[in-house]
């Protein structure tokens, strides 16, 4: 009996130690009205006439769009078509495919762990994953087959370097060089989402033994490096991703609509991915690397850090508010207010050069030029998006949440980010 007592008083302390309460107590996302929230309503509805307008000139099928301010839904409304071929018409809670917005849930998850003590951020990967041991750089390629030669580096890659894409792991489809591309078709990586039956360990160890575009910490490069911390969450929690994220971020947040696999009751709700032919909006295509439907069929294994989440604008931005609230939401803790300072500091230092923002461990980050271009939100203001179309902003000065939603591939007359941007800043009303 007394050894009972004390290995339910040892998970009762291991639960209670990952999920912490906040003295600070916010409400969970609510809808108010504009004005209330010193917006504008005749402003917001200039969003209604750009949004209406790409729709009807064939720049997008369909949007999504949320704004909210002082943790209160001021704008939420859909847009045109869900799937065209089948006159779906777009919901305001349908479920998209947000790729790299799948990114600063991962980071999240890695701080999560950092705070508990589990490692420090400039400790080598391969201290967790020993493949990673000999990094090595590429020096050339024999175009005709694909092999290569690498020299070392005398730098390790570091968990940092994996949260701020300066560890020169390459991204293999959507690389910036044709050579990664081969390298990584030819060793099987699996870049993004898959239905074959691959698990993230599989893949991980597997990219561990390519060739890095270059020494650690010296470039900007974009990169697999989250799916790599991904794993990493999975041996340090003892957790598969997907529950790690479920437990300990969306159960908490009230994300009840993001998965990296839709239980089959969400299936309707999935916005098709589109593209243009001949000026007709049709499904994209499987493509030869992957299937556009892989949230809802296949072997449903690979939880790609990196880029395997569908949600939803209003999931999102509960994830986000939670950072606006500096670490917390309803009243549950994910981060401190000191953590929340740290990811969103500059990681990278001028590897971005004039560009007006720089990187922290999760976000894009505004800093005082991004501000006076105009346009692009307040100095912090931090963002991302993803490859099928999706986007996001938050604003700690203004208190500002940005969503905007779509699915399409392949299209090239898309204006609809930038102005929507644009738009919610001149909206604000006191």
């Amino acid at each position: 009996m007394k050894y009972i007592l004390t290995f339910f008083i040892s998970v009762f302390a291991l639960t209670s130690f990952s999920q912490t309460k906040s003295i600070k107590i916010s409400s969970p996302l609510s809808e108010n009205s504009a004005s209330a929230e010193g917006m504008s309503p005749e402003r917001l509805a200039r969003i209604d006439v750009v949004l209406n307008n790409a729709i009807k000139e064939k720049q997008i099928p369909g949007a999504v769009a949320l704004i909210a301010r002082n943790g209160k839904i001021v704008y939420y409304k859909a847009f045109g078509m869900a799937d065209n071929e089948s006159k779906r018409i777009l919901k305001r809670d349908d479920i998209f495919r947000i790729a790299s917005q799948t990114k600063a849930i991962t980071s999240t998850a890695i701080m999560m762990l950092w705070e508990e003590g589990k490692f420090q951020l400039d400790d080598p990967i391969s201290k967790y994953i020993p493949e990673f041991k000999n990094a090595h750089i590429l020096d050339s390629l024999n175009e005709k087959d694909s092999t290569y030669t690498s020299k070392p580096t005398d730098k390790p890659i570091t968990i940092r370097h994996l949260l701020t894409h300066t560890s020169g792991i390459g991204y293999g489809v959507i690389d910036g060089d044709a050579k990664f591309k081969k390298i990584y078709k030819k060793a099987g990586i699996v870049d993004l989402y898959t239905t074959e039956p691959v698990t993230i360990e599989q893949n991980i160890k597997k990219l561990a033994k390519l060739p890095l575009h270059h020494k650690p910490g010296e470039k900007f490069t974009y990169s697999e490096g989250l799916d790599v911390l991904g794993y990493l969450v999975e041996i340090v929690s003892g957790k598969p991703l997907d529950q790690f994220f479920k437990e300990r971020i969306f159960t908490p947040l009230g994300m009840d609509d993001t998965w990296f696999y839709l239980p089959e009751s969400k299936f309707a709700r999935l916005v098709s991915v589109q593209t243009k032919i001949d000026d007709k909006w049709i499904k994209f295509p499987v493509q030869s690397f992957y299937d556009p439907d892989y949230p809802i069929k296949g072997a449903k294994k690979f939880f790609s850090g990196g880029a395997g989440l569908s949600s939803t604008a209003k999931d999102y931005a509960s994830f986000l508010q939670m950072y606006l609230n500096n670490g917390e939401l309803n009243g549950v803790r994910l981060l401190s207010r000191t953590t929340v300072r740290i990811i969103m500091a500059n990681q990278i230092g001028n590897l971005w050069g004039d560009s007006g923002a720089y990187y922290g461990l999760a976000f894009g980050v505004l800093d005082q030029k991004g501000q006076d271009l105009g346009g692009r939100g307040s100095l912090g203001t931090f963002n991302w998006g993803g490859y099928f179309n999706t986007d996001y902003f938050a604003d700690p000065k203004e208190k500002i949440i940005g969503i905007l939603l779509k699915q399409t591939q392949e299209i090239s007359n898309d204006e609809t980010n930038w102005k929507f941007k644009q738009l919610v800043g001149q909206a604000v009303n006191d």
